[in-house]
């Protein structure tokens, strides 16, 4: 019986040189397809048709007065302190827009717990004739991101007396307001119905001027 014969083949350095240099070519130019792709084409792209369907949004959500300054976006809270308007959360990041978030405390961390109390000690002086008892969570608690913009209708409804006593505003005439200001869930299902507080206090404003 014949044995076979057994043939093996090894590639040269030359071939081996070759195929790594293939290997580099097809990366290289499969990297600056997709670098055109996605870092070139697909932002011109989503940035036109934003600007084309949703020219406000894609702007940043702005918000301006009746003279047409901007005063703000809809998308971040901003730190209301004249007793006369309405206030919005607090904000552990001191509404910085340039980065959100929130230092995540738990309810029995010292710092979260002296930050709580002087928040209800500034509502008590705002507020001497609404009893602490009433007052709602959002008002004295940190949102996730720290620039929520938007307060309950509770936490609205709260500062009515308050501000009716500072302005001489009859307090029929806040509660209609707040109502007209009231955001509902979206879809009808989800989240919770809000205030947005800037365009409240421009609402606000306009009663005063």
């Amino acid at each position: 019986m014949n044995n076979p014969v057994q043939t093996s083949s090894t590639s040269t350095p030359h071939a081996e040189a070759g195929n790594a240099r293939v290997s580099v070519g097809i990366a290289l130019r499969a990297s600056l397809v997709f670098i055109v792709l996605c870092g070139v084409l697909y932002p011109l792209v989503t940035t036109g048709a934003a600007q084309l369907l949703m020219p406000k949004q894609a702007g940043g959500s702005l918000i301006t007065d009746e003279s047409g300054k901007v005063v703000g976006s809809e998308l971040i809270g901003q730190n209301f302190t004249d007793p006369q308007f309405f206030h919005g959360r607090v904000s552990s990041i001191e509404y910085n827009a340039a980065g959100s978030g929130s230092n995540n405390y738990a309810p029995s961390n010292p710092e979260m717990i002296d930050r709580t109390k002087a928040s209800i000690e500034a509502w008590k002086e705002n507020n001497p004739d609404v009893p602490v008892s009433e007052l709602p969570m959002d008002l004295v608690t940190n949102s996730g991101s720290g620039l929520d913009p938007h307060i309950s209708p509770q936490a609205a409804d709260i500062q009515i007396p308050r501000i009716s006593k500072l302005t001489e505003i009859p307090e029929a005439e806040l509660q209609q307001l707040v109502e007209k200001h009231t955001e509902g869930r979206d879809l009808g299902v989800f989240g919770e119905p809000r205030v947005n507080v800037l365009k409240l206090n421009l609402a606000l404003r306009e009663l005063l001027s």
